[in-house]
């Protein structure tokens, strides 16, 4: 599933081609996604964009009057292409802009197409995300603090939206090998000190994904076709059984909330 570095790569890569652009014209193919597409969506050719920012895994395209939501869901990309270019199977969605469009690939149709001309911040989706960990309010104090009351793992408590939002799965297992801390480890365990590690980790993981394009394990592709390259550099994610890069020690795996968990038993305590 494309996580934040996935998501604002592609933002960064959709900027340029669409700030101060003016919508031409719209295509959906495929009402049914993860929501229903609505109506209104159909109809924003004549608006211009104004901005395009992220809100945690939700890029908000602002058009004056209210805001695309879009979500790329689990397999899903945005591209950039050139206006006239075919759609095949699994492109549900085209933004016209001129001469080029940015175009929906979607094979497991969890994504999302949303619009509200409400403040974008109250809807539904937005109002309740939790901190952005790349923002200055993730600091050692706060992370700090908003751990005390938790008895869940330290792992899934980053993994939990209304918290922290955006990290992941991958990136959380990543950070938590950068800060030395056992994913298992209670959330109210670690110290301020080993908080101010982890709020580093957490910011430093994410920023060496953007750099490196984000992670391609599967679907993801970045808004100029190209996949991440942030996979070939994991110290722990989806290396059970191979040697920990640091120490030599064999990366193990557990399954926690479902999910696969990747860490180093003598590096992470």
């Amino acid at each position: 599933m494309p996580e934040l570095p996935e998501v604002e790569v592609t933002r960064r890569g959709l900027m340029p081609h669409l700030t101060g652009r003016v919508i031409s014209a719209v295509a959906v193919r495929q009402p049914r996604l993860r929501w229903p597409v609505p109506r209104a969506v159909r109809s924003l050719a004549g608006r211009q964009v104004q901005a395009v920012r992220r809100r945690g895994k939700y890029l908000l395209v602002d058009c004056g009057d209210g805001h695309l939501i879009l979500h790329l869901g689990m397999s899903g990309s945005l591209r950039v292409l050139p206006h006239g270019t075919p759609a095949e199977k699994h492109d549900h969605f085209d933004l016209v802009l001129g001469d080029r469009l940015i175009r929906l690939r979607d094979p497991r149709r969890f994504g999302a197409v949303l619009w509200t001309q409400a403040a974008v911040d109250e809807h539904p989706l937005i109002a309740n995300l939790g901190i952005e960990p790349l923002s200055r309010a993730l600091d050692p104090a706060r992370l700090f603090a908003l751990t005390r009351s938790h008895r869940t793992a330290i792992k899934l408590f980053l993994m939990d939206g209304r918290r922290v939002v955006g990290v992941g799965n991958i990136y959380a297992s990543e950070s938590l090998f950068r800060a030395g801390i056992d994913p298992r480890t209670r959330a109210s365990r670690p110290s301020l000190a080993r908080c101010a590690r982890l709020s580093k980790a957490i910011k430093e993981t994410l920023r060496s994904a953007i750099r490196a394009g984000g992670s391609s394990l599967r679907d993801y592709v970045g808004a100029d076709g190209h996949a991440g390259g942030f996979q070939n550099r994991y110290w722990v994610y989806d290396r059970e059984g191979e040697p920990c890069r640091r120490c030599g020690a064999t990366i193990r795996r557990i399954v926690q909330g479902q999910r696969s968990t990747f860490f180093c038993p003598r590096c992470q305590r």
